[in-house]
């Protein structure tokens, strides 16, 4: 929903499906397939990370990805029949910034929850408790060079930015503390079961 409330408003979305439009500008490809790939990449990426091979754990996130994409659809769907286009700028701003906030409420709940999440959530969680000391703030930031170096590259074939706006620069900048508060305000005793923590490797 919050991600539908994000493009509905057409007043910038999350980085990363920012790089995906970007690249649909650049190569033609449809967005929602490259989101699939994005994502795709992504849950490869997590396996790395992890050091192993987790099989459940890469079919949940591959599963995501394809309803993720799905229910994206829905919601923009049902705020574009709303008018939320044809609002005045500053009400599409407000609910821009509610999208992000409602999403990474969402990305708290389901990363404590554990059980499956898009692959781009589930690099934060591994980032944040493998390599940054339960820094999310950190991980997000970390978590936003990919996205951000294809839209510089899009940028460069296509001499222009797509998607980009209010919205996204409030995404990279707050993402990690919108979280982390949620993490504490928002349903606080659900609590983080992150498991399979690579053992003796602080130097990470």
């Amino acid at each position: 929903m919050g991600n539908g409330l994000c493009i509905s408003s057409n007043m910038g979305s999350g980085i990363w499906t920012a790089s995906a439009v970007n690249m649909n500008k650049w190569l033609g490809i449809d967005t929602g397939i490259l989101l699939i790939i994005i994502g795709t990449v992504n849950a490869i990426t997590n396996q790395i990370l992890l050091h192993k091979i987790d099989v459940r754990r890469f079919i949940g996130q591959i599963i995501f990805v394809v309803f993720y994409g799905y229910f994206i659809d829905i919601f923009t769907f049902i705020f574009d029949k709303l008018g939320m286009p044809h609002y005045p700028m500053l009400a599409r701003t407000f609910f821009a910034i509610l999208g992000i906030v409602c999403f990474c409420i969402a990305i708290s709940l389901y990363q404590r929850a554990n059980i499956i999440m898009h692959p781009n959530d589930d690099t934060t969680n591994i980032l944040r408790f493998y390599y940054l000391k339960g820094n999310a703030t950190l991980s997000q930031i970390i978590d936003f060079i990919p996205p951000t170096i294809i839209v510089i590259l899009s940028f460069i074939f296509t001499h222009h930015i797509y998607s980009i706006n209010i919205a996204t620069v409030v995404s990279i900048l707050f993402n990690g503390v919108f979280i982390a508060t949620s993490d504490k305000y928002i349903w606080p005793a659900l609590k983080h079961n992150f498991k399979g923590k690579i053992q003796n490797e602080s130097s990470h």
